[in-house]
């Protein structure tokens, strides 16, 4: 993973490069108390950890028994869907690695992380339950929307015909609903982390079982995130993933109060949106924080690049590049005012679209960092999610933020469980809602 900080430098907010040597010094004294962290595990910390402690093995024999209980041993054939039932960082982890890494496989994969009753219906109907995997990740075992979710599915499974039990692997704690449901029926289960946060978890257990159902390279994963954590280092010109935390926090404290995550590849879209949770979540604190904004390269060059350029000087923009990749020549035009296309590609088109908004944002003072990775692998993609998770924790420490805890989630879980029925204050606060309503 490369990180291009140049075009965050000498914008409108400002920053530069001599305010980043003196920010560097917090980033060294950051860094010994991250490291610190990571080597006795300490909560939260122990993420940065999960490529020397996880267990790939165990992933990759889970997967191969939960294939086999729902094909059979003697089926050589593909999977029809992976469902991962799931919410926030128990889903969204999993989602992106698959979703680089094998948007081209023949399984579907799907992703209930909502509540959306005719959604997960059309979600369901669509997939073959006989020759599917489904994955119920849960810490606590308690999670209302998964619960709710999986019992949908069971049931839906009972209604086709189909044996849940033969389909269903558990992803949860030591104890708990779902532990005690895994006991009961012999389910294929893996434990959840200690110590890491759900948002921080894609390299785990949490995040690894999908793509090895998938066929994707886990051990290549892993290995990707050992390098990222090889490369943190006392300095922030010296750690890429330090130099986007550092960047990111020292542009906040100047103005920069959204974040715009922009990938110009269609499969890292739902990273952008695994980002989205792990910066919102961590730093929104104490009237802090980032609001990250979701968009894709080259589509919203067409509509939110406008406002990114011409509206408030408040924003950070981020690029995430692929360098090489699969390519698509493009067939000769014929039409007046097209011979610039002649003998171009689509990937040709698609770098000029990112220079081009890269320099656009710069021309109009507006600050933009390129991430690049240099191709779209297992070890890329899992350098690129272990960075961003150290850039996050960066930030954190600098702006002596409580990283790892989501007090304002936890809030609307209270209030939720109040309204089916449990009664809390929070439930209290809903009811009496202030209203003014015009129909």
């Amino acid at each position: 993973m490369h990180v291009d900080i140049g075009n965050a430098l000498g914008g409108a907010l400002g920053l530069t490069r001599a305010e980043l040597e003196t920010l560097d010094e917090r980033v060294a004294t950051a860094h010994e108390r991250i490291a610190r962290g990571r080597e006795r595990r300490d909560h939260g910390y122990a993420a940065l950890a999960l490529p020397e402690t996880v267990d790939t093995a165990a992933i990759g024999e889970t997967a191969r028994a939960a294939r086999e209980r729902a094909l059979g041993e003697d089926d050589p054939g593909a999977l029809d869907a992976v469902v991962t039932v799931g919410i926030g960082g128990s889903a969204l982890g999993a989602a992106t690695l698959a979703e680089a890494l094998a948007a081209d496989a023949d399984t579907t994969v799907v992703t209930l992380d909502n509540v959306d009753p005719a959604w997960v219906r059309r979600r369901l109907d669509a997939v073959d339950l006989d020759r599917t995997v489904v994955n119920v990740v849960s810490r606590s075992g308690t999670t209302a929307e998964t619960l709710a979710n999986f019992l949908v599915v069971r049931a839906a499974m009972t209604d086709a015909g189909v044996d849940w039990t033969d389909h269903t692997v558990v992803t949860t704690g030591e104890s708990g609903n779902l532990r005690s449901l895994a006991a009961a029926h012999d389910l294929p289960s893996l434990p959840v982390p200690d110590g890491v946060p759900g948002r921080f978890s894609a390299l785990s257990t949490v995040g690894l079982l999908v793509p090895a159902l998938l066929g994707v390279d886990v051990d290549g994963l892993v290995a990707g995130g050992a390098a990222g954590a090889d490369s943190l280092t006392d300095s922030l010109f010296e750690c890429p993933g330090y130099a986007y935390g550092a960047t990111a926090y020292a542009l906040a404290e100047r103005g920069a109060s959204v974040n715009a995550i922009m990938p110009y590849t269609e499969s890292l879209e739902r990273f952008a949106e695994w980002t989205a949770q792990l910066w919102a979540e961590s730093l929104g604190k104490d009237g802090r924080g980032q609001t990250p904004a979701r968009a894709l390269g080259v589509t919203d060059q067409h509509s939110q690049l406008q406002l990114y350029r011409a509206g408030p000087a408040d924003k950070l923009v981020t690029l995430v590049d692929v360098c090489e990749g699969p390519d698509t020549p493009l067939p000769a035009a014929e039409l007046e005012g097209l011979s610039y296309l002649d003998g171009a590609t689509l990937g040709e088109l698609r770098d000029a679209e990112l220079r081009a908004t890269e320099a656009s944002l710069a021309a109009a003072g507006r600050e933009n960092v390129r991430v690049e990775l240099d191709r779209l692998d297992a070890e890329s993609v899992g350098e690129l999610v272990y960075g961003f998770e150290a850039a996050t924790i960066l930030y954190g420490e600098l702006a002596d933020l409580e990283t790892f805890t989501q007090p304002a989630v936890e809030w609307g879980k209270r209030a939720a469980r109040g309204l089916l029925g449990e009664s809390t204050e929070e439930s209290r606060r809903v009811r009496e809602k202030r209203e003014l309503v015009v129909e």
